[in-house]
């Protein structure tokens, strides 16, 4: 026998990997926008004047589920090729574009910060790209897996800087709190 793990063997391992990683991934992706109050019921991002291209914010509700699902697959293909060569370096560059992603809604929704969530952008997009490109040197199914992630994010900058080029003043703008006093 020349094989050490069976064809089954194999892809359960696979499956043990995609059960863990795909609802963390997911999990943390939830939390980040939910801490940070992401999303149209934001006062502050109700208030920003949105570029044309804007999406209705339901959108972004459908499709960052489907990125942090394929970007947990494509991380679990990762893990699963034991003795890759750049398996390492692959995991490492993932986790660290998945912090950075995972910062964005915090200082974008959260801070305010709309220029400095763009320059996070653009880092985030080179970091994904880092990410890809060696997941392709491993197995490029995992690599073509975060393709669509690079897409979005690339979309989401253009939205980003658009927002950023529409309201100069986005980091002062006050919004006053929704008040819970009864006028008499």
């Amino acid at each position: 026998m020349s094989q050490l793990a069976s064809a089954s063997q194999l892809r359960m391992s696979f499956v043990r990997w995609a059960l863990v990683v795909v609802p963390a991934i997911m999990l943390l992706g939830f939390l980040s926008g939910t801490v940070s109050g992401s999303g149209e019921d934001n006062a502050w991002f109700a208030e920003l004047v949105k570029p044309e291209a804007q999406p209705p914010g339901w959108l972004f509700g459908v499709v960052w589920p489907i990125l942090y699902l394929l970007m947990g697959i494509a991380l679990a293909i990762i893990l699963n090729a034991r003795g890759a060569r750049l398996r390492g370096i692959a995991i490492g560059l993932f986790l660290f574009q998945l912090a950075l992603n995972l910062f964005w809604s915090p200082l974008f929704f959260g801070r305010h910060e709309v220029s400095a969530a763009f320059y996070l952008l653009l880092a985030i997009w080179i970091a994904a790209l880092a990410t890809t490109l060696v997941f392709g040197r491993i197995r490029a199914l995992a690599a073509w897996l975060m393709v669509p992630y690079l897409a979005w994010l690339s979309f989401a900058a253009i939205l980003n800087y658009q927002i950023d080029q529409l309201n100069p003043d986005a980091e002062r703008l006050y919004v006053p709190a929704a008040s819970s006093e009864i006028g008499v």
